[in-house]
């Protein structure tokens, strides 16, 4: 029954993407910024609720009071990934347009990666470590002056079920240089949606949103520390059967 939903699910996806992908470029012709983002917002609630009515994936959010309210106030996201799906739902949650840092390979996805390019998001060529770090300290800074926040995964990839990536300090260094807080969040997403699986089994999705920490007077290093530490930790509470046979997690940042 999972297979079959898999195929049901993964048929709307690839028939709503399209129109979609069609419609947001043609729109991109004489809309820009906010307005575009919260139409392709539009699309990934599709991709929810059909993830909810196809597959049975639900979602259970905590620590939405962590955000800050302000609605000028600036964001870095850090959020943990396991898989697709907090990529899609991230967006819905949140009260302010996201820019997503990600490699520039995937705007030329079909109709998706074309619609994402319309987009103010950050998109880097990741062979280019300087050059590419300095494009998000220069984009992230006119895109929060905007009120949009910042999105990054720190571990860079999808890290499968129960297991602990190596926490890079891209965004620590951005919120550092622009003095703005760093937002960890928890997601549960691969015991539903496992990394490169085809096959999603109904549950619930766990994201835990800790609180803001601020950035100013610290050492991005340091500040990664941080984040991965309640990251992981939450991670363990949320997902205890996943971490049952692993020993307490070592800190391993790197620049």
């Amino acid at each position: 029954m999972s297979f079959i939903r898999s195929v049901i699910h993964a048929l709307w996806m690839l028939v709503t993407v399209v129109p979609w992908g069609i419609i947001m470029c043609v729109n991109s012709l004489w809309k820009r910024g906010i307005p575009l983002y919260w139409m392709a917002v539009q699309w990934l609630r599709w991709a929810i609720g059909g993830a909810r009515l196809i597959l049975g994936i639900r979602y259970r959010v905590t620590g939405m009071e962590n955000l800050p309210q302000d609605k000028l106030a600036g964001a870095i996201l850090l959020v943990k990934h396991q898989s697709t799906y907090e990529t899609f739902l991230m967006p819905t949650l949140m009260p302010h347009p996201l820019a997503f840092v990600f490699k520039k390979e995937l705007i030329y996805v079909p109709f998706f990666g074309w619609a994402m390019a319309r987009l103010d998001m950050i998109h880097i060529d990741r062979s280019q470590r300087t050059q590419a770090f300095n494009k998000v300290v220069s984009q992230g800074r006119e895109l929060l002056a905007q009120g949009i926040w910042i999105i990054m995964f720190p571990e860079g990839t999808r890290i499968p079920r129960g297991k602990q990536g190596n926490y890079k300090t891209g965004g620590t260094r951005l919120a550092c240089e622009t003095g703005v807080p760093v937002i960890p969040i928890a997601v549960s997403s691969a015991k539903v949606w496992p990394r490169k699986a085809f096959v999603k089994t109904p549950g619930v999705v766990d994201v835990s949103i800790g609180a803001a920490i601020p950035s100013v007077g610290r050492r991005p290093d340091e500040l990664m520390r941080e984040v991965e530490a309640w990251i992981e930790g939450e991670m363990r509470r949320l997902d205890p059967e996943a971490y049952a046979t692993e020993a307490a997690p070592a800190a391993s940042t790197t620049a």
